[in-house]
């Protein structure tokens, strides 16, 4: 039995919270959110207003979940670190590489281990996709496109707004399609990218990204905070067919493939009715328990940053940007 102590109950954290309640080998330790204590399902779980307090309090405590926004991230692994529990914590991993490798020496040095929310690997339509193309499904893979659009968040202290805080649409919204895209075909080599930093931010963001990978594939990656509902989609095209996803008008995968002559046919494949949230907390928790490695690691997350900070740069530069020079 795990004892986890969720800090932040913002939407992330009641997220996290419901999953975990759905689980027979996790008890909730208790609560942090500086807030007022918000109205809960279960009234047997403990609620603190501070970090100190909780840890003070409670008799056990196995993981440590953060929920917090970005720029808190560092603060609170570190605490949780130096206590000798294990963290969960919602990405990106950080506002900066310097906080992020710091984050993941501070859990090497006190033994613990440290798992990054990067949950889109865990949805069963990109899941599959990632198979499919492993499958050879639509042959060797060329240009990819994908979207991920949604209203501009709304939070604690209106942190999105503060682009120092939160990194904008690109930090905090593609890193979920670098992430998943760098899982699909290794290492990028070049960024380019465009957007809205330095023109306007506030309440509206906006970037479409280049991303060249070392084995050639070329992916268009675009994200908005202003659109009136949030929704995803992918296409990936390669020499020997193409599959896409649009969650506004199907919830599957489709798949076009070429045959001798040509001529194309459509395959529809629809996802299990997973909840992406419960299957990656579900899995950090194994990991957890059996010791073993993770789908994704800290330093996939420290490479989705690097992808992030390259295409911020780019923008900054109005120019192509290496990952080596990130590096």
């Amino acid at each position: 039995m795990q004892y986890v102590l969720i800090v932040g109950l913002g939407s992330m954290g009641r997220t996290h919270l419901r999953a975990y309640q759905e689980m027979n080998n996790v008890r909730i330790a208790g609560i942090v959110d500086i807030q007022e204590q918000l109205e809960l399902n279960n009234k047997d779980i403990s609620f603190f207003n501070s970090f100190d307090e909780a840890v003070e309090t409670l008799e056990r405590i196995d993981v440590i979940d953060i929920c917090l926004p970005t720029y808190l991230h560092k603060e609170y692994v570190k605490k949780a670190a130096e206590l000798g529990k294990h963290v969960i914590c919602e990405k990106p991993i950080a506002r900066t590489l310097e906080e992020a490798k710091s984050m993941i020496d501070i859990c090497q040095k006190n033994n613990v281990r440290l798992f990054i929310g990067q949950v889109v690997r865990f949805f069963p339509e990109y899941e599959r996709a990632k198979r499919l193309i492993e499958a050879g499904t639509i042959g060797k893979p060329g240009i990819i496109r994908t979207s991920r659009n949604g209203k501009f968040p709304k939070a604690w202290n209106d942190w999105y707004s503060n682009y120092q805080n939160s990194g904008g649409v690109v930090l905090d919204l593609l890193i979920h399609d670098f992430d998943f895209l760098r899982w699909c075909f290794g290492e990028v080599n070049r960024v380019y990218a465009k957007g809205l930093m330095g023109r306007e931010f506030a309440k509206i963001d906006y970037a479409l990204v280049t991303l060249r990978f070392e084995s050639g594939t070329i992916a268009h990656v675009e994200g908005s905070w202003a659109h009136d509902k949030f929704y995803t989609a992918y296409e990936f095209a390669g020499d020997n067919g193409s599959m896409e996803f649009d969650s506004r008008r199907y919830a599957f995968t489709a798949i076009k493939k070429r045959n001798v002559e040509d001529n194309s046919i459509t395959i529809s494949q629809n996802p299990l009715n997973e909840n992406p949230y419960y299957q990656e907390l579900t899995h950090f928790i194994e990991c957890i328990e059996k010791n073993s490695p993770p789908i994704v690691t800290a330093e996939d997350a420290i490479k989705a940053l690097e992808i992030s900070l390259a295409a911020k740069k780019s923008m900054q530069m109005n120019k192509p940007v290496y990952l080596k020079e990130i590096l």
